[in-house]
């Protein structure tokens, strides 16, 4: 009789490997026509008829975009609170921003270099959403030392 073995394996650890922050949207086709046109997303998939789920994307941020039929935060709240509902962190904020007033995106928070150094701005979609796109301010990295440290 073989003995069995009580080696403890030790597991790996778990590569996480996106975030898909899930948006409240009242209406599905203007959710997703707002990301689409204004933002430049593609569309991976509208879901139900009518639509009550879709998912659109942009590189490798993907937003979820969910209906509900009653507005789930209070509009003036979010809006003074800076009640973010998603973070889209990206190589190039300035040349990002630049597009987006070429588009006439609306614009929560102009363009703006924090503290800390990260160039950011903010978008509202038409549901009152958040989205915070935030990049490494030219003076403290090069792209490639950005994508260094967005893994650890």
């Amino acid at each position: 009789m073989t003995p069995k073995s009580t080696a403890v394996s030790t597991p790996r650890p778990t590569t996480f490997v996106r975030a898909e922050p899930q948006l409240l949207a009242h209406n599905i086709g203007e959710a997703v026509e707002f990301y689409a046109e204004q933002l430049g997303f593609s569309v991976a998939f509208v879901y139900g008829e009518p639509p009550f789920y879709a998912q659109v994307y942009r590189g490798n941020a993907y937003l979820n975009l969910r209906h509900v039929d009653h507005p789930a935060f209070d509009p003036k709240w979010t809006r003074r609170e800076a009640i973010l509902s998603a973070t889209i962190a990206v190589d190039d904020a300035k040349s990002l921003y630049a597009e987006y007033e070429e588009r006439a995106v609306d614009f929560e928070q102009p363009l703006r270099t924090e503290e800390w150094g990260a160039e950011t701005f903010i978008v509202r979609d038409p549901d009152g959403n958040l989205i915070l796109f935030a990049g490494r301010a030219e003076a403290l990295a090069t792209p490639s030392s950005y994508e260094s440290d967005a893994g650890k």
